[in-house]
């Protein structure tokens, strides 16, 4: 600033923020006129970004580099101090990462970040522009809205393999859900017809959380798949699962695994690997169903049994994980089995669907918006009499 003799002056407080705002106002309009009206010819800039920047003209070609980068980059004025003819002030910029940073991918996400802006003026235009900033912060950020963009895709890819959709034969329906306690889970659904005319269900759990239990799962499920091309039986095929992990030595990564079918006739033969023990509703009773063996992928010699049972028109099959009965509440209560199970017994005569979604609503109730530690997933198949049978 000038007094009327030409010579510099000291700013006020008052003068300075005027200044900062002029500067703001000329950002956010995207204005680069006004933007270089406030600089010298000889004027410098100085950013971690770009290094240093000497020239009007120069200065006016970064800044229409960044506004045609980002295109709604905005900035907000926090605080302003003075000292003589330096202005220093606190702000926060923000904008969206249309087409890369730092030779990062685009995101598409907003972000933002705190800036200090050092200007020093003489005779009332701007000769010197420094700007301080968190560089690794910016980075962090940009990559940490890059991974939310890639988990969100490995969510949707997740959520196809699970195996949602309602299936129902003439003999059988099925229906599953799972609900991740991150974007993604280590939990896995599958149901599937056979060639022999039966129906095999499937619900695993892979040990930990994230990403690698979530790349696990998918890997067993895709094992699984190809497996049951062969229709042997759930206590070969699981068997047959737990060599081919073991031998891939990937402890400490183990998975829990239940695997039926269900025949025409109404024939279910099942075998547990480690995992919560299905239960089967019948019209007067609820039993666990227990048969099997030891966790996949730790001991390669590890033997499995299966049990037949005879399933009558209208009894239901309930697989789940053990995030469903480990559920918590405000005071750290699980859910349970027994709350399960009488939340089942009270269900019992409903649709399927009706069953798997009054479970999940009774665990939402329950829980009061707890954030959960773990995967809760569960499959519900009904028998529903013997196929041509018309009873």
């Amino acid at each position: 600033m000038e007094d009327m003799a030409g010579h510099s002056r000291l700013l006020t407080r008052a003068q300075a923020t005027a200044l900062a705002q002029q500067l703001v106002e000329a950002v956010n309009a995207h204005d680069v006129g006004r933007l270089l009206a406030m600089y010298a010819e000889d004027a410098i800039t100085v950013s971690p970004v770009v290094g240093e920047i000497s020239g009007v003209s120069a200065i006016g070609e970064w800044w229409t580099r960044i506004f045609s980068l980002f295109p709604d980059w905005t900035v907000e004025l926090r605080d302003v101090l003075v000292d003589g003819e330096r202005v220093a002030f606190f702000g926060t910029a923000a904008a969206t990462d249309q087409n890369g940073w730092f030779g990062l991918a685009p995101t598409g996400k907003r972000f933002d970040y705190r800036a200090i802006i050092v200007l020093t003026l003489a005779h009332g235009k701007i000769i010197r522009d420094e700007r301080i900033y968190d560089l690794s912060g910016v980075v962090e950020r940009l990559e940490k809205a890059r991974l939310d963009q890639e988990l969100m895709i490995a969510a949707e890819v997740q959520r196809a393999l699970l195996s949602r959709t309602d299936h129902s034969t003439p003999f059988c329906e099925v229906i599953g859900d799972s609900v991740p306690c991150r974007t993604i889970g280590g939990d896995f659904i599958e149901s599937i017809r056979l060639a022999s005319g039966g129906f095999g269900l499937a619900l695993g759990d892979v040990a930990g959380k994230g990403p690698g239990s979530a790349i696990l799962a998918a890997m067993i499920q895709g094992m699984l798949a190809v497996q049951l091309e062969s229709e042997t039986d759930p206590s070969a095929t699981l068997a047959h699962l737990n060599e081919s992990l073991a031998s891939k030595n990937l402890q400490p990564r183990f998975a829990t695994l239940t695997y039926a079918t269900v025949s025409p006739t109404g024939q279910f033969t099942y075998c547990n690997a480690g995992h919560n023990p299905p239960i089967v509703i019948t019209r007067d009773s609820i039993r666990r169903l227990s048969a099997g063996g030891p966790i996949l992928g730790v001991f390669r010699e590890s033997r499995f049994e299966e049990e037949t049972i005879s399933l009558a028109k209208g009894d239901t099959i309930v697989m789940f994980s053990d995030g469903l009965i480990e559920a918590r509440d405000q005071q750290d209560h699980e859910f349970g089995e027994e709350r399960l199970i009488s939340c089942l017994t009270a269900c019992r005569s409903l649709p399927i669907g009706d069953v798997l979604n009054s479970i999940f609503s009774s665990i939402q109730r329950f829980s009061e918006g707890t954030p959960q530690t773990d995967d809760i997933s569960m499959l519900v198949a009904r028998f529903t009499g013997p196929q041509g049978n018309g009873e």
